[in-house]
């Protein structure tokens, strides 16, 4: 069995438990990773053994994901977790020492993950807010100007890495200007190319050299008016040739309804386009079989990029997390200081 899996998805599972079938189909396709959602956290322990059992189905040190951003979105809470503030509050509340407290938020984050078999995270998102950005998506950005969102996503990537945890830039080439929910709808974006170029696709630039990074399903009318980023030839050039990612890219998750057709049309399109990895969250199994035989095997560019993503793992830097926790309370309850 390949050290990296041999299956260009990542897929979920149904709940707290591996059932059998599950752990059977995981073992023959042999997928890159799984992530984890609520459905499937209830304490730690549990968690350990289910995270220990998705790996032991494919027989190797699987990456598993989470969505631990903090705020609304975070599938590990209390009270066996810490509840987090909303990144852009944070980063309000924080003032001139946000860039710090987002990396001690990130390095606390990786530790609660890595307790429990975690490994890799869905953050920093660095997505730029503005006044116009959909509610869903707008607290869990980090600022409203690309050298802040810049700053504050490379201090919660280096956060993580010191962890031991990957991550996983979002939502790329960016998500800011969508004023509608995707999980619903499929918004377009209609400014300049050269305006995206200054402004939302800035951080992702400035963030190229990060292992994993996860597609906008957007469209952005000045580069391809017919086809959301996720399925979108021309923006996975712009994505590798002027932005400069070359690392692993993944679609966001394949149920959202912003993209149109089932889910085998749904994931085709998007590997076909140039998206490494397809991404199905949902654990519904009938589903998963049709992902993973529309997806396939990963390309040799894939497994390439899959390599060097995953190298990126190490052991976590010693770190006194009392200490660091301590350090963060300080800076939020003096914000300006």
């Amino acid at each position: 069995m390949s050290a990296i899996g041999t299956g260009a998805a990542i897929f979920g599972c149904a709940g707290p438990v591996l059932l059998s079938n599950e752990r059977d189909f995981f073992r023959d396709y042999d997928p890159l990773g799984f992530i984890v959602f609520a459905r499937n956290i209830e304490t730690p322990d549990q968690v350990r053994r289910l995270t220990g059992d998705l790996r032991a189905a494919v027989g190797r040190d699987a990456p598993i994901l989470v969505d631990q951003e903090g705020g609304r979105v975070q599938r590990f809470r209390a009270p066996h977790w810490r509840e987090w503030l909303p990144p852009l509050d944070q980063v309000t509340q924080a003032g001139t020492h946000a860039a710090r407290s987002m990396w001690l938020r990130a390095r606390i984050i990786a530790d609660e993950l890595r307790a429990v078999g975690v490994d890799a995270n869905c953050a920093p998102c660095a997505d730029i807010a503005s006044e116009a950005t959909h509610p869903f998506l707008r607290n869990r950005c980090y600022g409203s100007d690309p050298a802040t969102v810049t700053a504050m996503s490379r201090a919660v990537a280096d956060g993580f890495l010191a962890g031991g945890v990957l991550p996983v830039a979002k939502h790329l080439p960016g998500h800011g200007r969508a004023t509608q929910d995707t999980h619903h709808d499929l918004p377009t974006v209609t400014v300049d190319a050269a305006t995206l170029t200054a402004t939302d696709f800035a951080p992702f630039a400035a963030l190229a050299d990060l292992p994993m990074a996860m597609t906008a399903h957007i469209v952005f009318a000045a580069h391809d008016p017919d086809h959301p980023a996720t399925q979108s030839r021309i923006m996975m050039e712009v994505i590798r040739s002027q932005i400069g990612f070359q690392g692993l890219l993944m679609t966001d998750d394949l149920n959202m309804d912003a993209l149109a057709g089932d889910l085998t049309q749904r994931t085709a399109r998007s590997i076909a386009a140039g998206c490494d990895i397809a991404l199905h969250c949902k654990g519904d199994f009938d589903q998963m079989q049709a992902v993973a035989a529309a997806a396939g095997d990963m390309r040799a560019e894939t497994r390439a990029r899959a390599t060097a993503a995953l190298a990126h793992r190490r052991a976590p830097e010693p770190a006194d997390i009392a200490a660091l926790e301590a350090e963060l309370s300080q800076i939020l309850s003096a914000p300006h200081g």
